[in-house]
């Protein structure tokens, strides 16, 4: 089980990196320890608070030429990781 998916790059989450929070969807059946874990694991980073968010799915509906198709969108959870001061997670680095 992996447990973080990946990294959230929106505009909300930009502004926290500069105060030292970094955002990342992880899976629905991880807990704060195991996202601290990873994240000290795969950064090589001290982190010291984590608050998570679970999101509900979306029901989505769609009129096609031969009737309306309805579902919903995947549940997610996000984690907002606050690491030590001074130490910063470059995820561009990679590209």
């Amino acid at each position: 089980m992996s447990v973080l998916k990946k990294p959230l790059v929106t505009e909300k989450v930009s502004a926290l990196n500069e105060k030292g929070k970094y955002g990342f969807v992880v899976d629905v059946k991880a807990n704060k320890i195991q996202i601290k874990q990873a994240v000290e694991e795969m950064y090589g980073v001290t982190v010291e608070d984590v608050n998570t968010m679970r999101y509900q799915g979306k029901s989505k509906s769609r009129f096609t030429k031969s009737r309306v198709i309805s579902g919903r969108t995947n549940a997610f959870k996000k984690a907002i990781v606050t690491v030590a001061d001074g130490e910063v997670i470059d995820f561009y680095s990679g590209i």
